[in-house]
């Protein structure tokens, strides 16, 4: 990916995103809520569900998460 491209890609963040410490506040939550209720955990977290999207480290945490509680 070029510099540029990246800077879009930069520009162009979601006005929902709510970051890397808010999503971290919460991610406990979002990942119970999403075993039950993948829909409802969109709704109910909406800036969570945009900050996943555009951030891969937090997405990988996510992910890494509901694997280790879906696998419990």
């Amino acid at each position: 990916m070029s510099s540029s491209s990246r800077l879009e890609k930069f520009l162009m963040t979601d006005p929902e995103d709510v970051g890397c410490a808010e999503t971290f506040e919460v991610i406990d939550a979002y990942v119970e809520l999403t075993l039950t209720d993948a829909r409802a955990g969109e709704l109910r977290f909406p800036g969570v569900v945009a900050h996943l999207r555009a951030c891969h480290p937090c997405a990988e945490d996510f992910e890494g998460l509901l694997a280790a509680v879906a696998a419990s």
